[in-house]
């Protein structure tokens, strides 16, 4: 049974709280390029640093550290990398071994099984077989900016040490050897997405301290490969420091890391994991904090799988977006920002907003409230950077240490006006203004002469690419920017999110122009077709597949979330929205495992057809997520594909995230228990017989029936029970009410 692997953790690290249910390797066998993109990593909520074995190195985006079918073990990768098709930012790889050193990371793989592997968020261990065919036993616990890692050998063997690899081919940085503090320091400078957008962060270094537990018997650096006996220093390409331990069957090691300096890793070092600490004391401390989070959510009458699914789901959706900040010598927070100077202040990079606007955000406002308005006031820290220089300013789009320019849309609108709807106001809302209105009236740079299509390099912030036009025309112009199809349906739901902006920070004079410019999508709607096509500037239609951000003209025709209302009188009505949406699923045209899809299905509550949306929505619960390594039919995207799984399991989902309501779908389970970090209430929501009977009766709210299928956010924050009336059979609930 595949549960083993991360139940049975072994002796102290068992527990009893929800964290045991979690399954790291969810998500982690590549069969299709789409795959899940997860590693099994350890480290606290949102920590800045993971830490993951490695089977393979991810020495470009779209690969992992780790690979569940790899057949080696490398070590562990104190990694950055937040997503499969990002890239990595200043790792540490720590390897340990017998015999000669191996500076090469393919040398040093030795073979492991799954039989021997234990993961959970708090806990890995792997037995691995040695050169000299004995085994070795790799253990790793971490907080956020600090590890501790364990390597335990048969006895009687010789020539044990460690090596941690300071840079790779290519990237220039540096370690140093300290015997008399029995540590190891240095930096990596390497952050692959640096072609990307317009912000060098030129003196971005990622800094470690590794310290030791026992005395060097011998140490030495490697240089591109090359081996130098007793040298304390070294730096350039591919620089690596190694320590070796003679006959000791047991070598600890600790690490901090630091985005600031040396002695800010050795300090991180000392707060997380100070000496005298035990990879038990810190596995501790760990899960510790998972179970604060994991056990706000009680399930009743959930099987195993559906348990892992649910509490891995968690468990992914609370890694993002991470930690930049780190505590100074008073403990306060400052942080390192991308305009290489050091701030005052709580950061977080790993935004990958085009995703994680549409549920991702809605599970941190609910479940993660305490650190909302400083992952705001993160977003509003880069705008405001991003003017320094000359530079052309905006809000994150996909962050990931700096701008990127990667997918579309000025999303970071939506995250604030959902958190201000939803009573967040601890963060400058002169500021917030501000940026969103810049990104929702001024052009990027070179607008008319730049596609701005995906990944492209040497570009100004994108921001609404396509812009200049779309203020000309009412639609973002195909073939003179790229994606202009998808463009112009998400910009229209971001202006819906800058009226809600306006309109909370006291701009309502802005509000009605914003509304109306939210409703361009209806431009591109062709009547003839019943699509939603892309337009030249000439106003004829072009049919081109590149006018699409990641799926095609069906799935982006129901990508007006904002106003389902709006689509179904383009459609002329409740029945022809309702073929629309069955010749969509009978077609196979949803793409579960891409976000444009995610709100389809509730469309169907606008098409008077609620009993389809029960039904299908069970479907894509069952039919895409698993307890396999396989696990995520698509790629996690920083949280977003369990955020769906979470909500639709409990019963409702933010379709209109700005609008601060979750429409009812059809609940998983016979009941679950939610305590609500924000107001300290339980909440709970019965769905009897659920896992037979998918369609919905009825719905009360503390006794009171409801007509509507809409939830509220205070609905949820202050009702004590939500009862779901279940049935087998399709019902008529929630007809005609929406």
């Amino acid at each position: 049974m595949f549960l083993v692997h991360f139940l049975l953790a072994g002796g102290a690290m068992a527990t009893s709280s929800n964290v045991k249910y979690v399954n790291p390797f969810i998500g982690t066998l590549r069969t299709t390029p789409n795959y899940g993109g997860m590693i099994p990593s350890t480290g606290t909520p949102f920590a800045m640093t993971r830490w993951t074995p490695m089977t393979q190195e991810n020495i470009a985006p779209g690969r992992c550290p780790y690979l569940y079918d790899g057949k080696k073990f490398h070590g562990f990768l104190a990694t950055h990398q937040p997503a499969v098709w990002m890239g990595e930012s200043a790792e540490i790889a720590v390897s340990a071994g017998v015999g000669d050193v191996k500076p090469s990371f393919i040398d040093r793989g030795m073979p492991y099984s799954h039989d021997g592997e234990v993961s959970s968020p708090h806990y890995y261990r792997t037995l691995v077989e040695t050169p000299s065919g004995t085994t070795m036993k790799a253990e790793a616990s971490a907080t956020s900016r600090a590890s501790s890692l364990r390597f335990s050998f048969d006895a009687g063997e010789a020539d044990h040490f460690v090596t941690i690899q300071a840079s790779r081919h290519g990237i220039d940085g540096q370690v140093n050897i300290d015997p008399i503090r029995r540590e190891i320091s240095g930096f990596n400078p390497e952050r692959q997405d640096d072609v990307y957008g317009p912000f060098t962060a030129s003196h971005f270094k990622g800094y470690f301290v590794a310290r030791f537990e026992d005395d060097f018997a011998s140490f030495g650096t490697a240089h591109l490969g090359e081996l130098s006996e007793g040298s304390d220093f070294a730096e350039g390409s591919a620089v690596s420091a190694f320590v070796r331990f003679g006959t000791a069957s047991i070598i600890n090691v600790r690490v901090g890391v630091s985005y600031i300096s040396i002695e800010q890793a050795r300090q991180n070092l000392d707060n997380e994991v100070p000496d005298g600490t035990t990879l038990e004391d810190t596995a501790a401390v760990v899960e510790s904090e998972w179970a604060a989070k994991l056990d706000l959510i009680t399930l009743t009458n959930a099987t195993e799988d559906q348990s892992a699914i649910f509490y891995t789901s968690m468990y992914h959706a609370l890694q993002y977006p991470n930690e930049m900040h780190e505590h100074n010598a008073s403990g306060s927070y400052y942080y390192s920002g991308f305009d290489d100077t050091v701030h005052a202040g709580e950061a977080y990079t790993g935004y990958s907003i085009w995703d994680t606007f549409r549920a991702e955000w809605a599970f941190l406002n609910l479940f993660v409230p305490e650190r909302v308005d400083g992952m705001v006031q993160s977003m509003l820290q880069s705008y405001a950077q991003g003017n320094t220089d000359g530079k052309d300013g905006r809000l994150p789009m996909w962050q990931n240490i700096v701008e990127t320019n990667i997918m579309i849309g000025t999303h970071s609108s939506s995250l604030i006006a959902e958190s201000l709807a939803k009573g967040f106001r601890g963060f400058d809302l002169d500021l917030a203004w501000e940026a969103v209105y810049k990104d929702a009236m001024v052009p990027p740079i070179n607008d008319l002469t730049t596609q701005y299509y995906d990944r492209e390099e040497g570009t100004s912030t994108e921001a609404r690419a396509g812009l200049t036009r779309e203020l000309e025309l009412g639609w973002v112009a195909a073939m003179e920017t790229s994606e202009a199809g998808s463009r112009t349906l998400e910009y229209a739901y971001d202006d819906y999110t800058v009226a809600v902006v306006a309109e909370m920070t006291g701009h309502t004079e802005h509000v009605d122009y914003f509304m109306q410019r939210s409703r361009n999508y209806r431009n591109i709607f062709n009547n003839e077709t019943g699509f939603m096509e892309a337009r030249f500037a000439n106003g004829s239609w072009c049919s081109d597949r590149s006018t699409w951000t990641e799926a095609d003209n069906w799935v982006y025709t129901f990508n007006v979330q904002h106003d389902f209302p709006g689509l179904r009188d383009l459609f002329g009505g409740a029945d022809a929205l309702e073929k629309k949406l069955d010749d969509y699923y009978s077609g196979d045209h949803n793409d579960q495992t891409n976000e444009p899809s995610h709100a389809t299905v509730f469309a169907y509550l606008y098409a008077n057809a609620p009993a389809k949306a029960q039904a299908t929505v069970r479907s894509l619960l069952e039919d895409n997520y698993y307890n396999s390594p396989i696990g995520i039919n698509g790629n996690e995207d920083c949280g977003q594909m369990s955020a769906w799984y979470i909500f639709n399991s409990i019963g409702f989902y933010p379709v209109n995230p700005v609008s601060a309501e979750y429409m009812i779908g059809a609940p998983l389970f016979d009941k679950v228990e939610i305590q609500l970090p924000q107001t300290g209430r339980v909440l709970t929501v019965t769905a009897a017989e659920a896992a037979s009977k998918p369609f919905v009766r009825g719905v009360a709210v503390d006794g009171q029936q409801i007509e509507a299928p809409v939830l509220s956010h205070q609905m949820l924050l202050h009702a004590e029970r939500i009862a779901f009336d279940m049935d087998a059979v399709p019902q008529e609930w929630a007809k005609n009410t929406v």
